[in-house]
Order: structure tokens, then sequence, then C-alpha cells
């Protein structure tokens, strides 16, 4: 699935340029590994993932993508 979203991400930035071809799909990999640490993070405090750890990694996610591509 990541490797789709990231594909998908490349294209969608390639339509405009291909500066940002490559902020969007850096925006996608800096996603990941930040839902990825959080991840973790909540298995390892609370023994295991609740919805609200699901809704947390949606906010991570896009907040994370965001500022990544606001950096331009």
């Amino acid at each position: 699935v990541t490797v789709v979203v990231m594909a998908a991400a490349a294209g969608a930035g390639a339509l405009i340029g291909a500066g940002e071809s490559l902020r969007a799909l850096l925006a996608v990999v800096a996603a990941e590994a930040a839902t990825d640490g959080a991840l973790r993070h909540c298995r390892r405090r609370f023994g295991g993932i609740t919805g609200d750890v699901f809704g947390a990694l949606a906010e991570v996610a896009a907040t994370v993508a965001l500022v990544v591509l606001s950096l331009g």
C-alpha cells in the first residue's frame, strides 16, 4: 500500500513540476516514518492498539505531510 501511495503522490506532484514530485514523495516517506515511530511508542506504552491510537496516527500523518509540503 505504501508503494502505491508513494507512486500516486509522485505522479500527482509531477503534474505540477519535477520538484513538486520529489516533495510529494518526501512527504509520504516522512509521514510514514512519523506514524511508524508513534505506533511503536503507543504499542510499548499502552500494550496494544486502540481506536484512539488509529485516530492519532491519522492526525500525525496528515500534519507531517502538510508540514513537508508547505516547506516549499
